[in-house]
């Protein structure tokens, strides 16, 4: 079995990143310019922005972070979102999810200019990854994209099943993982909670990307000899030996499951550390325009 170190490729991607961005500004090219919107005070959305906005002090990047109390007016928000839009010096923006229950979320992305979507999120963007064009891929597929290919992981013609069929997640990871393309050409099978025979469906598959918000959902008897599993899931649940009260697990039953993977990212330090990693590369591309 071999460990999938996210921690390590994401630290090697920013490496990459920060040294196209010396050589963008020795070039005599402007500084790319990150931006984040937080809504409201949610301790797990501070802490990722957080992170977000220390990742682009590592890779040279200007970062701008916008706050608003979570009890903000929609117009209020779209109206920010407006100015950053017309804002010719930031080349991309995020509005962290999710947003208080009286402001809609999809208004809200349908309102980002497209070139400006470092998510991905945006119903062009989103068009555009299915008709196989340049775009924005949203941070974690990306980040699992990376993973497979920097492990020489071989996906043409292997089955792929994604448990779990979010916009964010499953959605777009299955259209990745069919695309006609180096790291691509999988026969994919969709999975979701409403799939009967789940397991029939798991234990054909030699590539498990398993995204569907459950602690240790899959289990060793779901998984073939030699299978790579990625797990994407974070998952609390109570621990009476942790200070904190809890641990984090992911969508898959690692100590189990790693007895019979070929390869398995671990939960946390796996799949989690690529996210912020693919959001400042997908904002390098804003700033490179290179579409």
């Amino acid at each position: 079995m071999i460990l999938i170190d996210g921690k390590k490729i994401s630290l090697q991607l920013q490496s990459e990143i920060a040294q196209e961005v010396k050589d963008m500004i020795a070039k005599g090219n402007k500084q790319p310019h990150l931006a984040a919107i937080l809504v409201g005070d949610d301790p797990a959305s501070q802490t990722y922005v957080g992170s977000k906005v220390k990742a682009c002090e590592n890779v040279g990047f200007k970062s701008t972070l916008v706050t608003f109390e979570a009890y903000v007016s929609e117009q209020k928000l779209l109206a920010k979102i407006e100015e950053l839009n017309n804002d010719d010096d930031i080349d991309g923006y995020i509005v962290q999810l999710p947003l208080p229950r009286h402001i809609s979320e999809q208004k809200i992305i349908e309102a980002i200019k497209p070139s400006k979507d470092v998510d991905g999120f945006h119903p062009i963007n989103v068009g555009r990854l299915v008709l196989n064009l340049p775009t924005y891929v949203s941070a974690t597929p990306f980040g699992i994209v990376q993973l497979l290919e920097r492990y020489n992981i071989p996906t043409d013609g292997k089955h792929c099943v994604v448990i779990g069929r979010s916009h964010i997640v499953g959605s777009p990871m299955s259209i990745l993982m069919a695309k006609n393309t180096n790291l691509g050409n999988c026969t994919v099978t969709l999975c979701h909670s409403h799939t009967q025979n789940l397991k029939e469906h798991t234990l054909n598959a030699d590539i498990i990307i398993a995204a569907i918000g459950k602690p240790n959902f899959v289990t060793a008897d779901m998984v073939k000899e030699g299978a790579v599993i990625i797990d994407v899931g974070i998952n609390r649940v109570d621990d009476v030996t942790k200070k904190s009260g809890f641990k984090l697990v992911g969508d898959v039953q690692f100590d189990e499951v790693s007895k019979k993977a070929g390869y398995i990212t671990p939960v946390p330090g796996g799949v989690g550390p690529m996210t912020i990693a693919s959001l400042l590369k997908n904002t390098l591309i804003a700033a490179k325009k290179e579409f």
